[in-house]
């Protein structure tokens, strides 16, 4: 496994990951790929490690795939779940994560409605000198780490499946549409793609896409040593996104994170930003579409292309979470035994 370019301690962000490290995850979760596709797909490679699972926000993707991805590294689990727990009666976050310290927690995969929340908890952590290391499962609107690296993954892995790298992607267009004001999966994935040479293309409507938002990837690339001017567009129309795109991943409307009434109709969203067959004819020929899950049918995406295995990589999405997600937990899990 390629660990010699790995020396971080948490993945809480993927704005300052270098080429280095997304290409080591790449190839490490190529390798555990492979394992996923043998008859016996456990390894010994945690074993005696626990991981903890501490999700204050509800998930079925993520949460799943990261305890199988511990189990399949052959480490013990705790499944944390905020409605059935001392929370309810006033336990803090940062005493819980103590808590599962005390119980001998190598690695917190942690996700909360609150942005903050992973960076809060892994400093804590730093604090108290252990050895314990965060993983960002998703928090608020800031981030979703480990869901770009396996959109990333499920690309690079398409274009080359020996050996997936990020500067694969260099030069190609790729157009993220849908709700990206609210979207933490969209934030990490600007920023993989940013750093692959990538050609970003964000399309939205005006309330879901704020010219603010090109500012502060402008802003955050100078300082996170990006290219000073990356290749990143905003349109408030659907077609000049999809022309001649390579790869179209769409995004749910995060209604639950809307604060004010931001669209007419969901009918109206779907004629305007909802990706079809029809509308991928704007595209190139051999046109991917991803979503990172669950999904509106008929809303962001209509079923029928949703469901055709020409077009559509949401499935493999989901197959290729486990086999990052390991990558991810066997780095940082590496180091500990």
């Amino acid at each position: 496994m390629p660990t010699n370019t790995w020396n971080r301690h948490h993945v809480l962000s993927l704005a300052d990951f270098t080429t280095a490290e997304y290409d080591t995850v790449l190839q490490t979760a190529a390798s555990f790929q492979e394992v996923l596709s043998r008859r016996t797909k456990k390894v010994p490679t945690l074993q005696g490690q626990v991981v903890a699972n501490l999700f204050f926000e509800s998930s079925t993707r993520t949460r799943s795939s990261f305890e199988l991805a511990a189990k399949r590294l052959s480490a013990d689990t705790l499944n944390f779940a905020a409605a059935t727990s001392s929370m309810t009666k006033g336990e803090t976050i940062l005493d819980t994560a103590k808590t599962y310290l005390a119980m001998g927690t190598d690695i917190m995969v942690v996700r909360h409605r609150e942005a903050g929340v992973p960076n809060a908890i892994a400093a804590e952590m730093d604090r108290l000198g252990v050895r314990v290391s965060v993983l960002n499962a998703g928090d608020g609107q800031h981030e979703h780490p480990s869901q770009a690296l396996l959109d990333l993954f499920t690309i690079t892995t398409l274009i080359d499946p020996d050996h997936p790298r990020l500067e694969l992607l260099k030069g190609k267009k790729i157009a993220i549409v849908g709700d990206i004001l609210h979207s933490r999966v969209a934030r990490s994935n600007i920023w993989s793609l940013i750093a692959s040479g990538a050609e970003v293309h964000l399309a939205a409507p005006p309330t879901l896409l704020p010219k603010l938002f090109a500012e502060f990837i402008s802003e955050e690339s100078e300082v996170r040593s990006y290219p000073p001017n990356p290749k990143l567009f905003l349109h408030w129309q659907l077609e000049p996104a999809l022309q001649n795109a390579d790869f179209v991943m769409t995004l749910r409307l995060q209604k639950e994170r809307m604060t004010a009434h931001l669209l007419p109709s969901l009918r109206e969203y779907h004629q305007l930003f909802g990706i079809t067959s029809t509308k991928l004819q704007l595209c190139k020929p051999n046109v991917k579409v991803l979503h990172p899950g669950p999904v509106n049918r008929g809303v962001e995406i209509s079923s029928e292309l949703m469901d055709d295995p020409e077009f559509s990589l949401i499935q493999s999405q989901v197959t290729s979470g486990v086999a990052v997600r390991m990558a991810l937990l066997y780095l940082l899990g590496s180091g500990k035994a």
